[in-house]
């Protein structure tokens, strides 16, 4: 029995959410339900996915292609790429409605997996234990996120 190709593309969403680091969070169960209400979508290389200071309504999954980061504003790094499947842009905003200090461009043409984040929030509603394990994740990555910042924090107060 051959599946039909939608079907295969949501299986397809629900792996690549297996291997997205920060979705290991989820059960198999979860993942098929985020799969499903995920959006595949098409960007050509210099397409901009998000610019700085946009609130993102949701994160995205690299499934195929390479993603240029580059922060804008006080903590301007250099860029930095993203070309794993499977890494997840912007999982914050899965929980945070929040403008973000990152600019996001397709430097290759990119498969990503939009998972937005209403589908996240009621999955949450549903599953209490996942709203726990997400709330621990994002403030360990926030902490390693603020502990990154500490050192240039110092240099712009001259201590």
């Amino acid at each position: 029995m051959h599946p039909g190709l939608g079907h295969m593309r949501m299986d397809d969403a629900a792996g690549v959410l297996s291997q997205a680091d920060f979705f290991d969070i989820c059960d198999d169960e979860q993942r098929r339900m985020l799969g499903f209400a995920g959006d595949r979508q098409h960007f050509d290389a210099d397409d901009v996915i998000y610019r700085a200071g946009d609130v993102p309504q949701g994160a995205y999954v690299l499934m195929d292609g390479t993603v240029k980061a580059r922060h804008e504003g006080a903590e301007a790094g250099k860029p930095y790429a993203l070309s794993e499947p499977g890494s997840v842009i912007s999982p914050t905003a899965l929980i945070l409605d929040k403008p973000r200090p990152v600019t996001f461009t397709a430097v290759t043409d990119c498969e990503l997996l939009f998972v937005p984040r209403s589908a996240f929030l009621k999955l949450l509603r549903q599953y209490p234990d996942l709203a726990q394990r997400a709330a621990q994740r994002i403030e360990q990555d926030l902490g390693r996120y603020m502990h990154a910042l500490e050192p240039l924090r110092r240099k712009m107060k001259g201590a």
